[in-house]
């Protein structure tokens, strides 16, 4: 069976796939992440996770190589990774009380091939007071994530509803990825151990 490569260095997305039970290997793929123009938010994180698996692939076409991107998007605009704690502090005050869209996809590259699929999560916050705020900008979470917060870390506090996929939010939608790996002949669970193979009767 084909071996897995996470075109990703995130530590969250390799942490989802070992969740699932997956072994693989990370090879992040470097690609011009720069929107182009008039590109919606939706076709972009679309564009960018197959142009990572596929960046990746010619270098492995014997290996099934995952690419992902993920873009928090507040009224229609993508909020990237902060600059600054200011910036931070800034974006985290647009998204308090607010719902925003966490749009993930995840692209699978075999054999020449590339099949995509894109996962768009509702959030909506609660108010965040400006204590707060500063409290969790000060902890330094905010300071690699798109949005400025880790729904799987401190950031998950703020959350008031999730409607979707909440793997998705954290950085790769789990049953999307599975139903991807299925199809090109690899399916996840046929890989999970099994307990009763070490027990004795």
């Amino acid at each position: 069976m084909a071996s897995i490569i996470l075109a990703s260095a995130s530590p969250r997305r390799g942490e989802l796939l070992q969740q699932i039970g997956l072994s693989f290997r990370t090879c992040p793929a470097d690609i011009d992440e720069t929107p182009e123009a008039d590109e919606t938010p939706e076709h972009y994180v679309e564009r960018l996770a197959r142009e990572k698996a596929l960046s990746v692939a010619e270098g492995a076409p014997e290996c099934l190589v995952l690419g992902s991107d993920t873009s928090v998007v507040l009224d229609g605009q993508i909020l990237g990774k902060p600059s600054d704690p200011t910036d931070a502090s800034e974006t985290l005050a647009r998204l308090s009380g607010a719902t925003h869209h966490v749009m993930t996809a995840v692209a699978l590259a075999f054999e020449g091939q590339c099949q995509s699929v894109l996962v768009i999560t509702e959030v909506r916050f609660r108010q965040l007071p400006e204590a707060e705020i500063e409290a969790y900008v000060a902890s330094g979470e905010p300071m690699d994530k798109a949005g400025s917060y880790g729904i799987q870390g401190l950031g998950g506090i703020f959350v008031d509803e999730l409607r979707g996929s909440y793997s998705a939010v954290v950085g790769l939608p789990l049953q999307e990825t599975a139903a991807l790996l299925a199809g090109a002949g690899y399916p996840v669970w046929k890989n999970w151990p099994s307990s009763l193979e070490s027990q004795t009767l």
